[in-house]
């Protein structure tokens, strides 16, 4: 699992999106997983409520894993 820096990555991703400035700026996609891994709260991690920037999150995150992204979604309605 990467500890690539989900902010960073975030505002270099999606540069026009003006919430990834909310983003927490230390987490990490293991973090990301870690959180769906124990059913906790994948909006809190983040620091921001927006669907869409977890739907992004989720997206890169399936791709690190090399999952289909269905995997990461299950896992998120499960917490």
């Amino acid at each position: 699992m990467e500890n690539k820096n989900i902010k960073k990555w975030y505002l270099k991703t999606y540069p026009d999106d003006e919430l990834g400035i909310y983003l927490n700026d230390n987490i990490t996609f293991k973090d990301l997983f870690e959180t769906l891994d124990n059913y906790k709260c994948v909006y809190n991690l983040l620091g921001v409520s927006d669907s869409v920037i977890r739907e992004r999150c989720f997206k890169e995150l399936a791709k690190i894993m090399k999952v289909n992204y269905d995997y990461i979604h299950e896992q998120w309605l499960r917490s």
